[in-house]
């Protein structure tokens, strides 16, 4: 694995030079950015992609790696089912080998409420034509053989994928690229360049690019960008550690989780593990501003999240992070080219030692590689794909919740037909921009 995580010294790949003028700018280079690119220019639209830093370096190429189906929101299963199958489309495309494999993903139960849990999600399944089963202990012991603990049983979906994300995103944007795409690094995107209220262009550290449409994709520092035009989104971000081990021998070829656990079979030879359910977050004043929306989450899962006094320098909802910027400043995008949170010490402890329990005859687990990522979350555990309504000609796909990998290439294909007054083909009601301001009840979604 050279060369990652990315970072801002690693070399730039898309150098532009920058457009005068664009039909679409879009200000992030993670999988949504990069799809909604390609799916634009395949249709001849002029769009140009501007990254701060490097195409995939935050959170598009940290996540697990899981091309999932299975435990998906109703409303959100739709787009999932039609990104798995652009995956295999784009894999066949890109002409290079993203490790994209057909293993599935299963969910371990440790007692009979997970099962009730997971017939629910059944249910959804049924209806969507999704291949989801569940199996009893002795099915789900036959599935993943040699685990030393005996489970109550699992869920499922053999039809669900894994892909090796640090290599597949930049292969998309290469993708991207030949199709048209003009994709700029090192270029962040400072304010929105208005007119009569509505967009005129975007102003960027190499100056002005004129457009009526921007797309804001930014992951976790969506928020922030958008509070600099008096535009809110409740979103926050939130630490998720992650291992890759060295090459040892095939316990499962698919992916898998448990409370404990998750862990998934890589295209090197090793397994991407992670601690299960489990992530940490930075206490900002976001976090004060958002509390009450994300009462219901916490309620729902008391101790699924642990807490950071404050955010280190630099970091969207650090305290000491301006909230306001001008044209001709330096922005916060320029300060922190990428974000690369520290690996939690404890977490990696914890997978090394849960993954040797579950395989204890496997040998030894050595870890080849360790970081973490910073995930961009809503109240309610799905993203917002919609147009603002305040400010015409700005889109806003963000809040991927951990699902961002997986569901990109669907949520891309929607945001390049909404962006062009297409049909889009799915309901985005649940992923409007106005949910938590129209006095909506907030409806959580799966928290994995």
């Amino acid at each position: 694995m050279p060369n990652f995580p990315f970072s801002e010294a690693d070399p730039v790949q898309f150098a532009g030079p920058l457009p005068k003028r664009a039909d679409v700018v879009i200000i992030g280079g993670g999988v949504i950015g990069v799809t909604t690119a390609l799916y634009l220019a395949e249709k001849g639209v002029a769009v140009v992609l501007v990254e701060k830093g490097r195409v995939a370096a935050e959170q598009s190429s940290r996540n697990w790696g899981w091309i999932r189906q299975q435990g998906r929101d109703a409303d959100e299963l739709p787009i999932v089912v039609e990104a798995c199958r652009l995956w295999r489309q784009l894999a066949a495309e890109c002409g290079k080998d993203i490790g994209l494999q057909q293993t599935g993903v299963t969910y371990l139960a440790n007692a009979a409420k997970d099962m009730a849990g997971y017939d629910e999600f059944m249910k959804i399944a049924g209806r969507h034509g999704v291949d989801t089963r569940l199996l009893s202990a002795k099915e789900t012991a036959d599935l993943i053989p040699g685990m030393s603990r005996a489970f109550h049983g699992a869920m499922t979906t053999p039809s669900d994928m894994r892909a090796e994300p640090w290599l597949a995103v930049p292969a998309l944007a290469r993708l991207a690229a030949r199709k048209g795409a003009v994709i700029v690094e090192n270029c962040a995107a400072r304010v929105l360049d208005m007119s009569g209220g509505r967009i005129s262009g975007v102003w960027t550290e190499a100056g002005l690019i004129e457009t009526s449409s921007v797309l804001v994709a930014g992951g976790a520092w969506s928020s922030l960008f958008l509070r600099r035009h008096g535009v809110s989104i409740p979103q926050l971000s939130v630490r998720s550690t992650v291992a890759a081990t060295e090459p040892m021998p095939e316990v499962h070829a698919g992916a898998a989780v448990d409370d404990h656990i998750a862990f998934r079979r890589r295209q090197d030879g090793g397994y991407t593990l992670a601690p299960g359910g489990t992530s940490a977050l930075y206490v900002g004043p976001d976090a004060f501003r958002h509390a009450i929306k994300y009462l219901p989450a916490l309620l729902d899962n008391p101790f699924g999240l642990g807490y950071m006094p404050a955010a280190p320098w630099g970091y969207p909802d650090a305290w000491s992070t301006p909230r306001s910027w001008t044209a001709e400043e330096q922005s916060p995008f320029e300060r922190m080219r990428v974000l690369n949170p520290a690996a939690s010490q404890k977490g990696l402890r914890l997978v090394e030692r849960e993954f040797a329990r579950l395989f204890p005859n496997v040998g030894p687990v050595r870890l080849k590689k360790t970081w973490a990522g910073m995930i961009d979350a809503m109240p309610d555990v799905v993203p917002v794909i919609d147009r603002v309504p305040a400010v015409d000609g700005l889109y806003v796909a963000t809040g991927m919740s951990g699902h961002g990998f997986g569901i990109g290439p669907g949520v891309g294909r929607v945001m390049a037909d909404l962006i062009q007054g297409n049909a889009v083909g799915h309901n985005l009601k649940r992923f409007r921009f106005s949910r938590f301001s129209d006095g909506s009840p907030i409806r959580l979604g799966p928290a994995l």
